[in-house]
């Protein structure tokens, strides 16, 4: 009796804790979603009659919507994974004995704490049509400049953009992961006579599995978020190449086209909420099989 009431009383002090936080959430992400999933159904927001699929219908016949979802499905499909290549290739060798690797470390995390708009405005500079690239082109004898965010060169540049400001983060996370090996079980497949690849595909990234899944989730999450950057860096009109999925729901808000915005963010977050669901029933299938 004593240790229910005691439970009960630690329940209570959890809920109160986390109460807060619960009525944020609702207010501010629950709330907006399920009136965005009831605008996506109207045919307006006041006073609007039941449409069913036809914003939807609308939609998916749209050829911009089309070209956004195109776009950013390939920026993902491409990035994501060169995101896992690098960051975890770089955190092996940051977690081995390199010379000067403490200050290697803080190079990387330096882009997550330096202003985006000072980012920005040194990308600009770099990237313009009278820019710092093309003034090194023409001194070193290359008279053809590149028109760099007007031209299909503009999905490369923010590409780079995008892995520089974000491969600090995942580096951290997966130094984290890798330090938290024990260092026993290297020993132990040494003296068992497994090599190198051997150890680094039975140990290494077989612990290194969640961490590797939460850093695909997490540098997914970074491509539908590279919108701002692409937006101050090529602005209002960008090249069809980086026109994605938030320049498409942007370009609805600014014409008050609510119920587009609202099935598109529907749309969206069904493609992710699958995504994430085959991620994790991956990661616990392998988990559950290398066991």
């Amino acid at each position: 009796m004593k240790r229910n009431r005691l439970s009960r009383r630690e329940g209570l002090v959890a809920a109160t804790f986390l109460l807060p936080s619960a009525m944020g959430f609702a207010l501010f992400y629950l709330i907006p979603f399920g009136m965005g999933l009831v605008y996506s159904v109207l045919d307006r927001t006041v006073g609007g009659s039941f449409v069913g699929l036809a914003n939807y219908q609308e939609l998916l016949n749209s050829d911009s919507y089309r070209k956004a979802v195109s776009n950013t499905f390939w920026f993902t499909a491409v990035n994501v994974p060169l995101m896992l290549i690098l960051s975890l290739g770089i955190a092996l060798m940051l977690n081995s004995n390199l010379y000067l690797r403490q200050w290697l470390r803080m190079a990387y995390v330096l882009p997550l704490v330096v202003p985006v708009a000072s980012v920005v405005m040194v990308w600009q500079v770099l990237f313009d049509w009278n820019g710092s690239i093309n003034a090194w082109m023409h001194a070193v004898g290359i008279e053809q400049q590149a028109d760099w965010m007007k031209s299909a060169w503009a999905r490369g540049v923010i590409s780079v953009f995008y892995l520089w400001k974000h491969i600090g983060y995942n580096i951290i996370l997966f130094l984290a992961g890798l330090q938290s090996i024990p260092r026993d079980y290297y020993e132990t497949a040494e003296l068992e006579g497994a090599g190198k690849w051997r150890q680094c595909y039975g140990i290494t990234l077989v612990y290194l599995t969640p961490t590797m899944v939460f850093v695909v989730l997490m540098s997914m999450m970074n491509t539908f978020k590279v919108f701002r950057e692409t937006y101050l860096i090529a602005g209002d009109y960008p090249h069809d190449s980086i026109y994605t999925l938030q320049h498409y729901m942007n370009n609805m808000f600014l014409a008050m086209d609510v119920q587009k915005l609202s099935a598109a963010a529907t749309l969206m977050v069904i493609g992710i909420f699958i995504i994430v669901a085959l991620l994790l029933r991956v990661e616990k299938r392998y988990t559950q099989f290398m066991e």
